[in-house]
């Protein structure tokens, strides 16, 4: 059976394979160095190597992928650099669209955001980074998008979208960062409930982010002196 078949029907062969390819790789599932050999991987996926070569330059286009001469392509390196510097960046305008948001927040979107981190906590023990990921961008909006400037979201929308870019999961590499970011999304919820002022909110916000920086940032440092 094919890999790409049980993907989403009416995709393109090129898209089947470019999202096969990309969870691979966002998943640690191939490191970085791993070589797509195009050959290899239209025979495993049963296309021609037309579909695999485009799945490749949307990958190439989006950073995960560089070709090297004599190699061909491989998977990317994390940039440390550019993932510090757009976390550093939502350290300040998600905490602070957080903050200027919790007084928006109705009891549905605080039962929402709940639900999530709790669902969050249960796969702790299993943890799947990617899904792990996905509900905690979901926990997030939640929270910061009821903040009544736009285009301090807007600013935050695009934050997000370029750590998708960089990983999709941060969790991949620092996977025992998961629980303590669970408790501090408790904590985080504690103080909107409680009414707490906004200046503690943000507090609490960019530091939630800044410990998952620090988080990656000591794993890549020990990757490279390991």
């Amino acid at each position: 059976m094919s890999t790409t078949q049980g993907t989403e029907a009416g995709l393109s062969k090129s898209q089947r394979t470019y999202q096969v390819l990309r969870s691979r790789i966002t998943t640690g599932a191939y490191q970085a160095g791993h070589r797509l050999v195009l050959g290899s991987l239209a025979k495993e996926f049963e296309v021609s190597t037309v579909p695999v070569r485009e799945a490749v330059r949307l990958l190439q286009a989006e950073g995960l992928v560089h070709f090297e001469r004599n190699v061909g392509a491989t998977v990317a390196a994390i940039d440390p650099v550019g993932y510090e510097h757009t976390m550093q960046m939502l350290a300040i305008v998600e905490s602070a669209a957080t903050a200027l948001a919790a007084r928006h927040l109705t009891d549905d979107d605080l039962a929402a955001a709940t639900g999530l981190n709790d669902r969050m906590r249960a796969g702790l023990d299993a943890l799947d980074p990617v899904e792990f990921t996905r509900l905690n961008q979901e926990f997030h909006e939640i929270l910061y998008s009821r903040c009544p400037n736009p285009s301090l979201v807007d600013v935050v929308k695009k934050g997000w979208a370029q750590l998708a870019t960089i990983r999709d999961s941060t969790f991949s590499f620092v996977p025992a960062r998961a629980a303590a970011s669970v408790a501090e999304h408790d904590q985080l919820l504690a103080l909107i409930r409680g009414r707490s002022g906004p200046e503690w909110i943000e507090h609490c916000a960019r530091s939630h982010r800044t410990a998952t920086l620090n988080a990656f940032l000591g794993w890549d440092a020990d990757a490279h002196h390991s």
